[in-house]
């Protein structure tokens, strides 16, 4: 039996704040749960002592997950506790801070909820959803060549896509997209995970529309033709002209100068120190697809200090080695991964 409830319980400098349902969750039984835990607590919060850890799940950066229920529940939720004696910075302290924020703004079905932040005394702990199927990595290393098909590729990357253009319309800037951070929930769909390395910045959404001409024909519209063939019809072909409101929000004046995330995968103005925005995240993308579809990233060399000089390199570009995979997939990582982030796919418009 874990005991880790008596060393986290503690009766000084307890807040505690939840956020309110929100509606792609509005029928999660996990929201009753935590009605119940807070209409059973003597000041309507929910603290440490009303949460049973079942197992530790990892250790990441800032501090441990665990998995844990309420008491008297059997809802499953991922519990990460951060003991703020043991963030020997302020800049650590900080990015507590960010993730906590970040999480209680989100309101996506690829991304967690926040269903509790639980301060007591030296921790922060902060209830979220838990993904029962793991990570994108250990799912890639059971693979035959640590490579996935196209076809599950396809369904990872839309929905991965799909959230990180949701962090962008928000002003988010994710800066840690790797396999390790996307998570599997029970229904096989995505979950990314860890928001300490984000950062916000203004963004203005926009619409703007355009023009398409499109030539169709349709067998409901007919003419009569003369001659000896009167009696036949042929298909009328037509041109029509539709307008198209095309959403765009992508944080195009962020701004950061810090070099945070996994080596791998950071972007060349990452790596250059001379400031970046949000198309580190569409650098990340390119990166994250290459490694799903081939096994391994593409500017991987024999020590870290290689691997962020072929990232820099103007000359070194991603190759592909292997026959018989999607021309699709290969444009797509191109553009992606364009070493200028001005004229990199996604940076302007998303």
């Amino acid at each position: 039996t874990l005991s880790f409830n008596d060393r986290l319980s503690t009766s000084s400098a307890v807040t505690t704040s939840s956020t309110s349902t929100v509606n792609h969750r509005r029928h999660d039984p996990h929201w009753s749960a935590i009605k119940s835990a807070k209409t059973l607590s003597s000041d309507g919060n929910i603290h440490l002592r009303h949460l049973k850890l079942i197992r530790h799940l990892g250790t990441g950066n800032l501090g441990r997950v665990f998995l844990c229920n309420l008491r008297d529940s059997s809802a499953r939720f991922a519990l990460k506790v951060i003991d703020r004696n043991n963030l020997t910075t302020a800049k650590k302290l900080s990015q507590v801070e960010t993730e906590a924020e970040i999480l209680s703004l989100l309101d996506h079905p690829f991304l967690p909820t926040l269903y509790a932040r639980i301060d007591e005394s030296h921790y922060t702990c902060l209830l979220i959803d838990y993904a029962p199927n793991g990570d994108l990595h250990s799912l890639l290393r059971k693979q035959p060549g640590n490579r996935i098909p196209i076809q599950p590729v396809r369904f990872f990357a839309a929905e991965v896509l799909v959230a990180l253009e949701y962090l962008h319309a928000m002003g988010i800037v994710y800066r840690d997209l790797k396999p390790e951070n996307v998570l599997l929930r029970e229904d096989g769909h995505v979950m990314l995970s860890d928001f300490d390395l984000c950062f916000k910045s203004d963004v203005v959404p926009t619409f703007k529309s355009r023009r398409y001409r499109r030539t169709s024909s349709s067998p409901s519209l007919r003419r009569r033709r003369s001659g000896c063939f009167s009696g036949a019809a042929a298909e009328e072909r037509y041109e029509r002209e539709e307008i198209v409101a095309e959403f765009a929000a992508e944080p195009v004046t962020a701004f950061s100068r810090s070099c945070v995330g996994t080596h791998e995968y950071l972007a060349p103005e990452l790596v250059s120190g001379n400031g970046h925005g949000s198309g580190v995240d569409w650098w990340a993308f390119g990166i994250f697809l290459y490694e799903l579809l081939y096994g391994a990233t593409p500017f991987k060399g024999e020590s870290k200090e290689q691997t962020l000089r072929n990232i820099a390199s103007t000359t070194k570009n991603v190759s592909f080695h292997v026959d018989g995979d999607s021309e699709e997939a290969r444009d797509l990582i191109e553009k992606l991964l364009v070493k200028d982030p001005r004229k990199r796919l996604g940076c302007a418009r998303g």
